[in-house]
């Protein structure tokens, strides 16, 4: 009897009827996965499904990863951070040449604003139509030229806004930015600029910067560790104040990411109104991820305790964390004893004689003279200024040579450096605990099976039945344990229920 009620719940295209002890019955109606989320924004996009793949730096979030989301119905952004423009602009084009719905990474790069200024300008230039804004703490001039750039009135008066903006917020005060209009300095700049003109800065002033905003829980990372339950209400309130302040033509959206790594986190989220579910972690360890494999075995393994916070590569002087592994890694421990040192000492000169000498040996493995003189020759190329300035700050210096560390941990991971293992740097969030747990003992227990759409139509079919469920247990309706189970089914067998 439950196995045939178990069969009813998972043809989630068909309503399905439950007697009651007191002889009468209810029904639960369809519940198809695409219908979780909003209609309206998937539309926008161009997708059948309300799931997207966040962006992970470095490429983590692949060329391969968006265009398989794509062609499934969903969406991915490829993590353009910490790439050079010639990679990033090689990856836009073999997106384009797929033709399937995608996003690219902007993120906040407050230490080099030139770089986020040749993105937003790369962007620009290659037609790219929808961006992720990540990690911002303020908006910046180049994400509002992205944003308004081309804007223009339609034959009807109402405006068109050819560039979208989906940001990852986790503050309030942020998605008050991003639901508000771009800021009158910068569009007063950009008029002075020549790049875009009075009437257009007229039509920027009646949009929102973002109409889609992502409230970004507890993830890998860039995070403030905020709790998704906490957190998301909160968002959406915000859209649903700012919408009534600014009276857009267009309707603010909130999506959740962030802890989403079950089909029970997921269908939470759709409950809570989310329009959108973001994935981030769990995809890292899909095999079209742009990690190294050893990183994917690595998040195997992986459980819910197994992360912890470590200074940022990128916002390391302004004392930014991110949420990284640290089971089979002492990169987090490192990090955050470099940190220490910073805060302590005035330069590389002042650190103490037997610290710089344990640093020397086990953490660079070089002396710090060395790693400076590289360090140097890296950013005469890429920010001069930077090297201006540590030539004549030894404090900064320090601070150079110490990102040199954090940021190489990012690459030795992504590329499986085996002399490196425990200096590993791998962005995660407590997510990826809860997906392995849910998996375990079955076909998606082993990394080379875990493929990025199998485990979203596991996700998005899972929360459809749970949320069939629901809909009965509202009735007074008492399930037995076995219909709330949702074990992750083969490609086959869960795109025949997807269809």
């Amino acid at each position: 009897m439950h196995q045939l009620l178990i069969d009813q719940l998972r043809e989630i295209r068909r309503p399905v009827e439950v007697s009651l002890p007191d002889g009468s019955s209810i029904t639960a109606p369809p519940c198809p996965a695409e219908n979780l989320g909003s209609l309206e924004f998937c539309a926008d996009l161009g997708i059948r499904f309300p799931y997207l793949g966040g962006s992970m730096a470095k490429g983590i979030s692949s060329v391969e990863m968006a265009i398989e989301l794509g062609k499934a119905g969903m969406l991915g952004f490829f993590g353009a951070a910490g790439l050079p423009l010639a990679t990033v602009e090689a990856a836009i084009d073999r997106l384009m040449a797929a033709g399937v719905p995608f996003g690219i990474n902007l993120i906040h790069s407050p230490q080099e604003p030139d770089l986020e200024q040749a993105l937003a300008e790369l962007y620009i230039r290659k037609g790219v139509r929808l961006v992720e804004a990540s990690a911002f703490l303020a908006l910046s001039l180049p994400l509002v030229r992205y944003r308004v750039h081309g804007i223009r009135r339609r034959p009807d008066g109402s405006i068109e806004t050819p560039n979208r903006i989906i940001a990852k917020v986790s503050r309030e005060e942020l998605a008050v930015k991003f639901f508000s209009p771009p800021p009158e300095k910068f569009l007063a700049q950009l008029v002075a600029e020549g790049a875009i003109s009075g009437d257009q800065a007229d039509m920027a002033s009646r949009i929102p910067m973002a109409q889609y905003v992502t409230a970004e829980a507890d993830s890998g990372g860039h995070t403030d560790n905020r709790p998704a339950l906490a957190l998301y209400p909160t968002i959406r309130s915000v859209a649903s104040r700012l919408q009534d302040e600014h009276r857009y033509d267009v309707r603010l959206m909130t999506g959740l990411g962030g802890g989403i790594g079950t089909p029970h986190a997921a269908a939470a989220a759709f409950a809570m109104g989310a329009s959108w579910i973001m994935a981030g972690s769990v995809n890292q360890a899909c095999v079209e991820s742009g990690t190294s494999p050893a990183v994917r075995e690595m998040l195997a393994a992986t459980r819910q305790a197994d992360v912890i916070m470590a200074p940022a590569a990128d916002m390391f002087e302004m004392g930014v964390t991110v949420q990284v592994l640290k089971r089979g890694t002492m990169f987090p421990m490192r990090a955050a004893k470099l940190y220490d040192l910073y805060r302590s000492c005035n330069g590389i000169d002042d650190i103490p004689a037997p610290e710089r000498d344990k640093l020397e040996k086990t953490v660079f493995r070089s002396s710090l003279a060395e790693i400076w003189q590289q360090t140097r020759a890296y950013f005469l190329h890429r920010d001069p200024r930077q090297v201006e300035r540590g030539d004549r700050d030894p404090k900064h210096r320090m601070a150079l040579v110490f990102r040199w560390y954090l940021g190489q941990g990012a690459h030795w991971a992504k590329d499986g450096e085996a002399s490196r293992t425990v200096d590993y740097q791998v962005w995660c969030g407590p997510a990826m605990g809860a997906f392995n747990e849910w998996v375990d003992e079955t076909f998606l227990a082993l990394p080379e099976n875990r493929r990025v759409v199998t485990v979203a139509n596991n996700i998005l079919f899972g929360a459809a039945l749970l949320t069939r469920a629901s809909f009965l247990r509202c009735q007074g309706a008492s399930l037995p344990e076995e219909t709330l189970r949702t074990e992750p089914l083969e490609d086959a067998k869960i795109k025949e229920y997807l269809r």
